[in-house]
């Protein structure tokens, strides 16, 4: 069976999860400790980072490394329902879209609240740092509103279709929403509304299972209405 080596809080692999999901790829999901430099693991991905898609392990399948290349390889290879559709305006928009949350989003926000909260104790790296969090904390504030101004003006992130840019977005989001960061209560409506149709897409369902042992997700994490 083909297999997806994750960390359950990476937005990268989670978004990868997401993609996989919607274009109803089956896939065994292996837990990696990357930190740990395991041989087997890097022989897969010497890197030492997740996410790392093996496909059709049994065959000889590909050994496929990094987010956006296994997204890619899969819109080459399952290419229904595509996920980087249009022409090529639109999708130079859903890519940068994709690099917006990938790369500013987790600079700004991911990395500092999910790292400082939840990796450090995991991989028993010391006390959070608390000018890191609220950092992370303002700076998220930023990006809902952005998240919120897209959905404003479109039906989904980046155009009428749903695409990788929304897959990003709720891959961040879902991580932050799952050590309970998300004041949806003081996020714009549009964002709120956007996040809760995404989140109720099949596709969403084995994240909203996610459960990371010592750190159990919020009440409101799994509930389709929140």
């Amino acid at each position: 069976m083909r297999r997806l080596h994750h960390i359950v809080l990476s937005p990268y692999a989670r978004k990868v999860r997401l993609a996989l999901a919607e274009k109803r790829v089956e896939v065994e999901l292996i837990e990696e400790t990357p930190w740990t430099r395991e041989l087997p693991f890097l022989r897969l991905n010497p890197a030492a980072t997740v996410p790392v898609f093996v496909d059709d392990p049994g065959h000889g399948g590909a050994v496929v490394a990094d987010s956006a290349a296994i997204c890619e390889y899969l819109e080459e290879t399952r290419p229904e329902p595509p996920l980087l559709a249009g022409d090529a305006r639109q999708r130079a928009e859903i890519r940068r879209l994709v690099a917006w949350f990938d790369d500013k989003m987790m600079r700004e926000v991911t990395a500092n609240l999910v790292e400082e909260r939840v990796m450090k104790k995991v991989r028993g790296g010391g006390h959070p740092d608390s000018g890191r969090i609220r950092a992370g904390s303002r700076n998220l504030v930023t990006h809902l509103e952005y998240i919120g101004w897209l959905a404003d003006q479109r039906r989904w992130l980046a155009g009428d279709a749903i695409s990788l840019a929304d897959f990003a977005a709720a891959a961040h989001l879902s991580c932050l929403d799952y050590i309970d960061y998300v004041r949806w209560e003081a996020a714009p409506a549009a964002a709120k509304d956007w996040y809760q149709r995404i989140k109720s897409r099949p596709a969403f369902r084995t994240l909203l299972a996610d459960h990371l042992p010592g750190f159990p997700p919020p009440e409101h994490y799994a509930d389709l209405d929140f």
